[in-house]
């Protein structure tokens, strides 16, 4: 092989190929911030690990947005999103929560930690299932393992705080309070309780303004103070899903059911008759025409 055929062999790679790579590169970004965090809960530095789980759910924000914008999604990436997910957004929190605060609680404290683990791997493989081939929505179904374990990421940093100190006795979560907290945050990532996603951005359109109008308030409430507005945003979230799923139900009003779900449930009912292939509905319209005939 001459000089020049190894050069053609030897050939950058195309903007293409550079596209594809990177949302895999900010989902193990992702996985790196969340084994940092570990890390760090372990090590007693738990304000700092608590940051890093949030670095990983922006990180995690970002594959997504990426993978979407530039038509990269592959299979492959989804099943990495959510195992790294699980690391991230589930054993993360969950063992900051346990050396923050349940390490001294008795024997089998760990036990809550894991239900917190296993309501994230449970979310995120029935999230997978749901999704496949389908495009996405506007909702979840159930609360996000990112904003469940970030809301629990920032907690710490907000028990630090002036305002966090001076409050009453019964708004402290410590102990107890931390318990509820992470046994709801694990029922509702199993529930069907829809959460809305984060409007898209745009400047064309009330939908897009408001949007923009959200990200831009995120933003500078996460860059300015941090420790006090990110704990209470995590909880106005958690708290928008069971108050509106709470209003629909005195309502008497159920979800809507996508077109697509529900001749998929129609489908494998076995209480319906089988659906009339392509020839035997010719064959029907036919026959009913001679009748009428």
């Amino acid at each position: 092989m001459d000089l020049r055929q190894r050069r053609e062999g030897l050939k950058r790679p195309s903007i293409r190929q550079v596209v594809v790579v990177m949302p895999s590169t900010f989902t193990l970004g992702n996985l790196f911030f969340g084994f940092w965090a570990i890390v760090s809960a372990f090590n007693g530095n738990f304000r700092w690990a608590g940051w890093f789980i949030v670095f990983a759910g922006i990180l995690d924000m970002l594959d997504g947005r990426v993978a979407r914008l530039s038509g990269t999604g592959t299979r492959f990436g989804a099943e990495l999103d959510s195992l790294v997910d699980v690391i991230s957004f589930g054993v993360a929190p969950a063992l900051l929560m346990y050396f923050l605060d349940f390490s001294n609680a008795g024997r089998f404290a760990w036990i809550l930690c894991y239900i917190y683990v296993v309501a994230v791997a449970l979310r995120l493989a029935r999230f997978n299932v749901l999704s496949a081939g389908k495009p996405p929505g506007a909702w979840f179904t159930g609360l996000p393992s990112p904003a469940a374990g970030m809301t629990l990421a920032v907690y710490y940093p907000f028990s630090q705080t002036n305002w966090y100190r001076a409050t009453p006795a019964y708004l402290d979560l410590q102990h107890e309070g931390l318990v509820v907290l992470m046994l709801l945050l694990a029922v509702l990532m199993v529930s069907n309780v829809k959460y809305p996603k984060f409007p898209p951005i745009g400047l064309h359109s009330r939908k897009g303004i408001f949007g923009l109008t959200v990200h831009l308030v995120i933003l500078l409430g996460g860059l300015i103070v941090p420790e006090y507005f990110l704990f209470p945003l995590g909880l106005f979230y958690v708290g928008y899903g069971i108050v509106r799923a709470t209003i629909l139900g005195l309502m008497e009003r159920p979800e809507p059911v996508p077109m697509g779900e529900q001749r998929l449930a129609e489908d494998n009912d076995p209480t319906l008759p089988p659906p009339l292939s392509h020839e035997r509905r010719n064959r029907w319209g036919d026959r009913r025409q001679e009748a009428e005939e």
